[in-house]
């Protein structure tokens, strides 16, 4: 009873958490980006704690405080070796640490505490992560906050998978990255069915082609003002900045085209389409997205195999090119890179050390 009301508490004093989900490169910063124009929403670029997921069972017991102040200071140094810095925010760990830790422990905590106290500073009423990757975790954060909202933003498979596979985050290879399509939007599926009221599904195409209704509709769920000025993208200085930043990024200081719905069909083959309508057909039909194909391709073990090597190599030659053409972007995304090596290296290099002991002890000195 006393959890229950101290949850209630804190859920009246900062401001309400949503999660956008379910898979990078849906058009997820359109969104954001205009979104951002309210004075009462704040969602700056994502960390996409994802990537550090993998390191946590290596700090250890979290109710160790040593092991836990750790986290929270390599989760704030992961915001600052982020490629896009969140503006006028300078985090304390002390202070982190002490507002968090008689609550229940975790790396989400973490990262929503840097989010709630950036978007109080910004007097924000509603804060977003864009970390859509995280819908693997949305059970773990609907237990830590009891307000917690979810963005499900549907994309033409085709489209996305498409994007996706010129996309240094993503595999290079169609079948990988449809693989990983469904996989994410079988974890909506889930989220949906046991929290259908805390969830709004909207579909990227709607949005370009009627910005105004889909904008409204995202709003009156997050319990903000729809403002007309969310539809004029070239005023916001986020979107010019990124779009200088990164080609992935340069489409969003513009209004989205609805002729490029179907720049998939230039980008990819026959084959490569069939692969998709076949793995992903169940949510192209809920979804309203017309097969071309007869979705009948065969993807079995042996082909994901060597599809998994030849990603590989295209990867490698992916950032070659990339630190040739944008060299800016190539440091940028390689900083944070070797920063999460680095966090993993002193950790592992830890444990060794707490498991093996001193010589002198070793051998009885």
């Amino acid at each position: 009873m006393k959890e229950e009301i101290k949850k209630s508490n804190a859920s009246n004093q900062r401001p309400r958490p949503i999660l956008m989900i379910p898979l990078r490169r849906c058009g997820s910063h359109a969104l954001r980006l205009r979104l951002n124009f309210s004075p009462d929403f704040y969602s700056p670029y994502p960390l996409h704690i994802v990537d550090f997921m993998p390191l946590v069972d290596l700090y250890g017991d979290l109710s160790d405080d040593k092991a836990y102040f750790q986290m929270i200071i390599d989760i704030v140094g992961l915001q600052t070796a982020s490629m896009v810095k969140w503006p006028d925010v300078v985090f304390d760990p002390v202070e982190i640490f002490e507002n968090i830790k008689d609550e229940p422990r975790s790396v989400h905590r973490i990262l929503w505490e840097l989010l709630f106290q950036a978007g109080a500073k910004d007097n924000a009423k509603v804060v977003m992560d864009k970390s859509l990757d995280s819908i693997h975790y949305a059970d773990e954060l609907v237990a830590l906050f009891d307000d917690m909202r979810f963005l499900n933003v549907v994309r033409d498979p085709r489209a996305q998978i498409s994007s996706m596979n010129i996309a240094i985050i993503h595999d290079f290879e169609t079948s990988l990255n449809a693989m990983t399509w469904v996989k994410a939007h079988k974890a909506a599926d889930e989220l949906i069915r046991k929290y259908p009221d805390k969830v709004l599904t909207i579909r990227f195409e709607d949005f370009v082609a009627n910005q105004g209704v889909v904008i409204k509709k995202i709003c009156s769920f997050f319990g903000i003002d729809f403002l007309p000025g969310m539809l004029d993208i070239s005023r916001s200085d986020e979107a010019h900045k990124i779009s200088e930043l990164s080609a992935l990024w340069e489409s969003n200081y513009f209004a989205p085209i609805p002729a490029a719905v179907d720049k998939f069909k230039k980008n990819l083959s026959t084959e490569e389409i069939e692969i998709i309508e076949t793995l992903t057909g169940e949510y192209m039909d809920r979804y309203g997205y017309e097969k071309i194909t007869p979705a009948k391709a065969v993807i079995n073990q042996q082909s994901i195999e060597v599809a998994k090597k030849q990603s590989e190599v295209d990867k490698h030659k992916a950032w070659d090119k990339l630190e040739m053409n944008n060299p800016r972007d190539y440091q940028l995304r390689k900083f944070r890179v070797d920063y999460l090596q680095m966090v993993k290296n002193r950790l592992q290099k830890n444990r060794i050390k707490a498991v093996i002991p001193p010589l002198s002890r070793a051998v009885g000195a």
